[in-house]
């Protein structure tokens, strides 16, 4: 008997459903049923043939091992239809209805029968794969039908390349509902043409009452408006208590006002120009500044909703977003995350082309970054600024970056408000059932050019010509319900009338404001933290920390756990560790860094580190994380405190990116100023890779935006003969960036001096920036130690006078910084010069000048004060000197000569450049700026 004859036998719908399973995973079905289905050809010959399988037409199939197997017509009909039901999955959304003022581009193959063995005669015929799509055995015509409705008309989806199985069903059930329609009340659409209403008003108004100044309109967007109030409204019920969102400037006005909750008076003030109330801020322009509010859902739910500021740079404010998220689980609802919502608002144009996009979707599943899914919308204006959308992108979609995490996108049609609502409630329960990202892309347009002075007709003329003609989304809608009975002819008259008015009020209030106020941004984190100038941040701080603790902290960050086996060589590093302390009493950096750590986090603040290979440590000294030998399980010394345990330690190695990383611990630093945040760059001069975040956040975030950060960057700097990408941290580029009060730079010398400045970070009631130049070859040099006495007692030092020296012999008077002052001290040895006093600076800004100052008449026999650098003269703390220190002007000046890169390639010519300026320090006669 023919092992195929049950083919005759069987019933189709059996057939059909392994079928289905076959198409979506072929791993889910047994192995003898994945063979059989390899071996038909249903209208793709030319694929099935790479495999090495023929067709006989007529219901023959010849399979991979030349049987030949006869099929029953019926049933090579009911595999056909599945490959056209598999075929709109695949490729529907390439078919849609979904752009509002223009024709999309052709696609073939097409999803005409034809295309799939099928023709007109079997149109009538009833097939078993209807049970597919949830509506039983149906016609091909009416299979068809549903398959228009779900997947070719204003909502196209695309999940067929994600791999579980699971998440692909969900998706299929969700959208076989109603065949991807919704079906709402007439309450549920009245509110959606009454957000709808809001968002064109809003528009509308400000259109007229400050004509030609720059708004950055969200018309032919507006449907963004009813598709953010669902989110908050649904996702209340669902148990989000947080939601974060960040956005460019296009519609932000509308969100803050019309979602956010933010005053149309306060943004009127903004619009008249006024200036600030407060003198030590700068402000930023309307567009750019955050929000926080707290709301009170339809349904009686109170959330908290933060829009965080951004700059024109767009897409930066991704991971920022993230980073905020993040800390807001780790610190309030780490039992449920979900309970925090980040929400990304995108423009078409900078989605598909900034590299930060990518490297802030890649964060999505790792363990250091992951926030429990984002829900991505995309305001597709289909144009960036003049660009056209083919010159813009070589991918189809604007979106096509979100399947790097296999996550769903939905394109809809953004004149259709109930679609977009349908798509955003997908989205809501998507992100809300499997914490994973989903990216919505809305297609609409631009009404007017980039800005509103902009004439969009030089550029595209045709397409603003259509533009010109076209309906907003609520006079679509409101035809929509008029036909349907729903709402009257004067509804949205009313509504409008309403809604104006009260902005009328608005405007003439805030035209009795003289001043314009910046709302600080997450006041309640905050709370209890002060905004201070450069005065307070140069007064002395007590970092002092009880010295039986730290030996308590020493003990638990010096034993490994007996049960476990380690490497060898880690059980002599931790071993050494506790000689170190115990025995020795001289502490390296990395206990000194580690210390630090143990201490803050015995008194209730956590630490947060992140970057490239960190764990570790690039140059192998930090060794946070120990894995064991035969497992690699991770054991975290830091978290194994025992009774001191009062703070958490997370420590986490990066993605390989500065911009995205950086802007996220950024963030994090943003929304938990009790966390010890720490970014560290594997090379210093690789922070570069960030120098927007650097730029836009770090360094003027508190000018433009009221915002205190207390983020620590740390960069290893150092001239070791490494070459131009690993020597030099670029400081003078964060030095020309500090003013007033705007940030710490240090560039310490001794562990002990380091766990002070940690400490300080964290124990001031205000937060800054802190940027630190760190080691590389100090890391374990032996005169680079320090006593547990110094941490216990001491203080952080910014500027560390020359011990040995006596101020009476001094002639010349050397300040330097940093890993040079170790060089200067071994020259000085070798000379055997008592003449030469060596004075680290340690505190790069503020800096220190009155102390400095004190230093120089100390030295009052000093006749030479040399400032001494390794870096060539255009880089390094020259410069910085000469702007923040009067006395510079007559320092001797000993560093390399003037170069385009940091250092030279060549070790022999490194080390030669090196001695030349250690020559000069102590013999001015040896000017090596006359050398090449």
């Amino acid at each position: 008997m023919d092992k195929y004859s049950f083919l005759n036998a069987a019933h189709t719908s059996f057939f059909a459903e392994q079928y289905e399973k076959y198409l979506t995973n072929p791993d889910t079905i047994e192995p003898s049923w994945r063979a059989f289905f390899q071996g038909f050809d249903f209208g793709l010959e030319g694929s099935l043939e790479d495999l090495g399988i023929e067709s006989d037409k007529g219901g023959m199939v010849v399979l991979s091992n030349g049987r030949k197997v006869e099929m029953p017509e019926a049933l090579q009909k009911e595999f056909q239809v599945i490959r056209l039901i598999d075929g709109y999955r695949s490729r529907g959304h390439l078919f849609t209805e979904t752009n509002p003022v223009r024709e999309r581009r052709k696609y073939v193959p097409t999803l005409d029968i034809d295309n799939f063995g099928l023709n007109q005669e079997d149109l009538d015929t009833t097939f078993d794969a209807g049970k597919i799509l949830g509506i039983g055995p149906a016609s091909l015509k009416e299979i068809i039908r549903h398959l228009e409705s779900i997947y070719c008309d204003a909502i196209g989806v695309e999940y067929m390349y994600i791999r579980t199985p699971e998440r692909i069903q969900w998706i299929q059930d969700w959208l076989n509902k109603n065949d991807n329609h919704p079906n709402y009340s007439a309450e549920e659409k009245k509110n959606i043409l009454r957000k709808l209403n809001e968002a064109v008003s809003f528009e509308s108004f400000l259109h007229t009452k400050y004509v030609g100044q720059k708004r950055f309109s969200l018309e032919g967007g507006e449907s963004l408006i009813p598709a953010l109030d669902v989110i908050v409204e649904k996702a209340a019920d669902k148990g989000v208590k947080q939601f974060v969102v960040g956005m460019a400037h296009r519609g932000r006005l509308n969100v803050l006002t019309n979602i956010f909750g933010k005053s149309p008076k306060d943004i009127f003030s903004e619009f008249d120009g006024k200036d600030y109330e407060e003198t030590i801020f700068d402000g930023d322009v309307k567009y750019h500044l955050g929000w926080t509010s707290k709301r009170e859902t339809d349904s009686g739910k109170m959330v908290n909703m933060n829009i965080a500021p951004n700059p024109s740079h767009l897409e930066t404010v991704n991971s920022i977003v993230e980073g905020i998220s993040r800390a807001k689980q780790d610190r309030d609802h780490s039992e449920e995350i979900s309970e925090v919502l980040p929400i990304l608002i995108h423009g078409d144009a900078a989605f598909a082309a900034q590299g930060v996009v990518y490297e802030t979707i890649q964060m999505a599943r790792l363990d250091g970054y992951t926030t429990g899914g984002t829900i991505h919308i995309v305001v597709n204006n289909q144009i960036g600024f003049t660009t056209n959308y083919l010159d813009a992108r070589s991918s189809t979609y604007c979106t096509d970056v979100g399947k790097v995490t296999l996550s769903p996108v939905l394109h809809v049609n953004a004149d259709d408000a109930e679609a977009v609502v349908h798509a955003t409630t997908f989205a809501l329960e998507y992100r809300m059932r499997y914490k994973r990202d989903i990216f919505l892309d809305l297609l609409g347009y631009r009404k007017y050019g980039h800005n509103e002075g902009d004439e969009p007709k030089f550029t595209q003329p045709l397409l603003y010509k259509s533009i010109s003609k076209h309906k907003n989304p609520r006079d679509i809608y409101a035809e929509k319900l008029i036909a349907e009975g729903v709402i009257d002819e004067n509804y949205v008259k009313e509504l409008e009338e309403k809604y104006k008015s009260d902005l009328e009020e608005n405007l003439l209030d805030s035209r009795k404001i003289e001043k314009t106020r910046i709302t600080p941004f997450m006041q309640d984190e905050w709370e209890g933290f002060e905004q201070v100038t450069e005065e307070v941040m140069l007064k002395p701080m007590d970092t002092t920390y009880d010295l039986k603790k730290l030996d308590e902290i020493a003990k638990s960050i010096t034993k490994l756990p007996e049960d476990k086996k380690f490497l060898r060589k880690l059980v002599k590093l931790v071993d050494g560790r506790h000689a170190m302390y115990f025995e020795d009493n001289k502490l390296d950096w990395a206990m000194g860094e580690l210390l630090a750590y143990g201490s803050l986090i015995e008194e209730g603040y956590d630490v947060r580190m992140t970057g490239q290979d960190v764990e570790r440590g690039t140059f192998s000294h930090r060794h946070a994380v120990i894995k064991t030998e035969m497992h690699e399980e991770e054991v975290v010394l830091l978290n194994e405190m025992g009774d001191n345990q009062n703070g958490k330690f997370h420590i986490y190695n990066s993605l390989l990116s500065e911009y995205a990383v950086m802007g996220f611990d950024y963030g994090y630093a943003m929304a938990s100023p009790k966390t010890l945040t720490i970014w560290e760059a594997q090379f210093g001069d690789f922070s570069n890779g960030a120098q927007i975040i650097i730029d836009q956040y770090l360094s003027s975030a508190e000018d433009k935006w009221k915002l205190q950060n207390g983020l620590v960057l740390l960069l290893p700097h150092g001239y070791e003969g490494q070459g131009a990408e690993h020597s030099s941290a670029r400081m003078e580029r964060y030095l020309q960036l500090c003013a007033k009060d705007n940030m710490f730079v240090a560039d310490v010398t001794t562990p002990a001096n380091l766990f002070h400045l940690f400490r300080r970070q964290m124990k001031a009631k205000f937060r800054k920036p802190l940027v630190v130049f760190t080691p590389k070859s100090l890391l374990r040099h032996p005169k680079v130690v320090s006593t547990k006495e110094e941490m216990a007692s001491g203080s952080f030092q910014m500027v560390i006078d020359d011990v040995d020296a006596k101020a009476t012999k001094v002639r010349t008077l050397v300040f330097c910084t940093g890993k040079f002052y170790y060089d200067l001290l071994d020259k000085r040895e070798e000379l055997e010069r008592d003449d030469v006093a060596l004075v680290r600076v340690e505190q790069l800004f503020p800096l220190p000048t009155e102390e400095m100052r004190s230093i120089i008449k100390k030295y009052k026999n000093a006749d030479d004060i040399v400032w001494a650098q390794e870096e060539p003269r255009n880089m390094g703390a020259w410069s910085h000197m000469l702007m923040h220190l009067d006395e510079a002007k007559q320092f001797r000046v000993a560093s390399r000569r003037f170069y385009g890169a940091p250092a030279a390639g060549s070790a022999v010519r490194s080390k030669r450049r090196h001695a030349q300026v250690l020559d000069y320090v102590f013999d001015k006669s040896k000017d090596n700026m006359q050398i090449r």
